[in-house]
């Protein structure tokens, strides 16, 4: 019920998916930019229009006594940033504990503006071997950009460059991060 009514709103509010689908049993999927609340909408519509369940990773904040429950349904996976432990390995973990997992990753951590990506995401899927579906918000062109399964190979640079290409081509609102490589050719590492 709640995918079919995502997905007629998704349709409904004029967005597209392009790019192949990947039929992929494993994924991290790396949504970038990420500029406003109005992102989780359009993520929840994606999965049924493509028909694959992507959980996606959010700040323990949201999942409070009166909210936890719908997060959780809608396939929400807390990140408690103030507890000291190993995320990445916690997640390569959940990896390759099942056989179909789709995981969805801000990697800029905040709607704000950031000069630098968290690389957590980068080191998941070279520990588990994990596809990265790069996924890009095109919102004046209502559209969201998927690519490839991309596998890293731990050439961080190589890898990225792919990453970045991927993303300058996404229109709309871009972020220092972006905007420094587009002027420079250099990635910055977190």
């Amino acid at each position: 019920m709640l995918g079919a009514l995502s997905r007629w709103l998704f349709r409904l509010w004029g967005w597209r998916i392009v790019g192949p689908v990947p039929t992929v049993p494993k994924g991290i999927w790396v949504v970038t930019p990420h500029t406003t609340n109005w992102d989780f909408p359009i993520g929840l519509g994606i999965r049924p229009t493509i028909h694959i369940w992507i959980q996606f990773m959010a700040k323990s904040s949201l999942f409070k006594w009166y909210s936890g429950w719908l997060f959780r349904a809608l396939g929400g996976i807390p990140v408690y940033r103030g507890k000291s432990h190993n995320l990445v390995d916690a997640t390569v973990d959940e990896f390759n504990r099942n056989e179909q997992l789709h995981i969805c990753i801000a990697p800029e951590g905040t709607r704000s503006n950031v000069s630098k990506l968290k690389t957590g995401f980068y080191y998941i899927a070279l520990k588990s071997g994990v596809p990265l579906i790069l996924t890009g918000f095109d919102w004046p062109r209502k559209l969201v950009l998927l690519s490839e399964p991309l596998y890293v190979t731990g050439n961080y640079e190589q890898d990225m460059a792919i990453f970045y290409q991927f993303f300058s081509q996404v229109q709309g609102i871009k972020k220092d991060w972006l905007k420094q490589w587009e002027a420079t050719g250099v990635i910055s590492r977190d």
